[in-house]
């Protein structure tokens, strides 16, 4: 077992013909080595010919920053509130926090485990009623590829005026009803983490609808920086572009991208295939043609009834190594339970995996529950909760073969107390 290579939950894969280091050699031989220059703008104009729609795209150092930029290009400051999902990572929310404004976080409908709708209107009029004024955003999330019911959202949203920021981090390449995610709202955020269906080590891009907006978000993106001879700012900028480095690498990975998109799908399709018998284990998937996600995470369910060996020394220890991409976190929990965690048979399930080289890991834990966001308004349904006690994502990237995908399967089930 321990000569077995390690399976990770999504690893980038660079293109086959090497393109990224061409591009990244250029960057050195022509002294583009600065947060700007010809991979850059290649690199954008791959994005919006992938993302069509008429769209302006600007690459930037992250998705958070992106989230950020949208936030202020929808006009949010401080004292605001900002309709989020809860069932997402904190890039989704932080951002909001920079700015001073509120995050209000909505629960998630029970097919997509995206933003619950209707309980989205709710919130809407339940803060005009509380607060005298309407949110100044919405903020639905893809998770793990999965696209939001964006047609419902989008009509909710108009009626209110609510400016829409899609965050499809882990969305690039999911479709609704055809177009792409990021392309409903108005502006989209992507992701290109080192986890994610395409990396540039690190960056995101945000999507808008026209030039005045794209010019408008490259200026705060360059620290606003105005066209005179000396360095005036008229407003408050940040450093967010891209580098010409980490765009080399994009474009490399740009085509590529298709192939990793189905390589994803079909990771997908093996899990549901191989587990669809496994009593109490439930594959997450599409839950109509509607949805074309990207499976950027494949990821299933555990009911609370099914055993796995070893559930009753489940959190008995404090995790001291990194798990689910805490590399670098220097802080040691004081206890190995919370207030809202995954359920024993998870839990056992995991360290089984992560002694068989499997990189798995719970859910998100919902936003609502982080002790950070204690005292922000909540709209909930129970579901991102319950979702979160038993739910695991599970490894679907390009280094994920199907000898792999059958390995994972077979551990999980030899896992399960007949």
């Amino acid at each position: 077992m321990a000569d077995r290579k390690r399976i990770y939950l999504c690893l980038a894969h660079m293109s086959e013909a090497g393109l990224e280091q061409k591009y990244i050699k250029e960057a050195f031989d022509t002294n583009w080595v600065v947060p700007l220059g010809p991979n850059v703008n290649g690199f954008e104009k791959d994005l919006e010919e992938f993302v069509g729609q008429s769209k302006r795209v600007v690459a930037l150092s992250a998705g958070t920053a992106a989230v950020h930029l949208a936030l202020i290009a929808a006009g949010v400051k401080a004292g605001d509130e900002v309709i989020v999902q809860s069932f997402t990572f904190c890039a989704s929310s932080h951002p909001i926090t920079y700015l001073g404004a509120t995050p209000i976080f909505v629960d998630s409908e029970k097919d997509s485990w995206n933003m619950d709708p209707e309980l989205m209107e709710e919130a809407i009029k339940d803060r005009i009623a509380k607060t005298g004024k309407k949110p100044a955003a919405i903020i639905p999330v893809a998770l793990y590829g999965m696209p939001y019911q964006i047609d419902r959202i989008m009509e909710i949203a108009n009626r209110y005026d609510i400016p829409v920021i899609e965050d499809a981090a882990e969305g690039f390449g999911s479709r609704w009803n055809g177009p792409v995610l990021g392309t409903f709202g108005k502006y989209g955020v992507l992701s290109f983490n080192g986890n994610k269906m395409i990396t540039t080590s690190g960056g995101g891009a945000l999507i808008t609808a026209n030039e005045e907006e794209w010019r408008e978000i490259m200026m705060y993106a360059t620290q606003y920086r105005e066209s005179y001879p000396y360095y005036q700012h008229e407003k408050i900028g940040f450093n967010y572009r891209m580098s010409n480095i980490c765009a080399g690498i994009g474009r490399g990975q740009m085509t590529i991208v298709n192939d990793h998109i189905a390589h994803h799908k079909h990771v997908q399709a093996m899990y549901e295939e191989l587990l669809k018998d496994v009593p109490g284990i439930k594959v997450h998937g599409n839950p109509d043609s509607r949805y074309d996600s990207n499976f950027w995470l494949c990821t299933m369910t555990i009911d609370p009834e099914v055993r796995i060996k070893g559930q009753e020394n489940a959190y008995k220890t404090i995790v001291t190594g990194a798990v689910g991409g805490a590399a670098g976190v220097i802080h040691a929990a004081e206890s190995a339970h919370t207030d809202c965690e995954p359920n024993a048979n998870v839990e056992a399930l995991r360290v089984i995996m992560d002694q068989a080289q499997i990189e798995a890991r719970p859910l998100w834990k919902p936003m609502h529950k982080q002790p950070c966001y204690k005292d922000a308004p909540t709209y909930v349904n129970g579901v991102s909760e319950a979702l979160f006690k038993i739910g695991m994502c599970l490894p679907a990237g390009p280094y994920v073969s199907d000898d792999d995908v059958k390995y994972i399967v077979d551990t999980i089930k030899n896992a399960i107390v007949d």
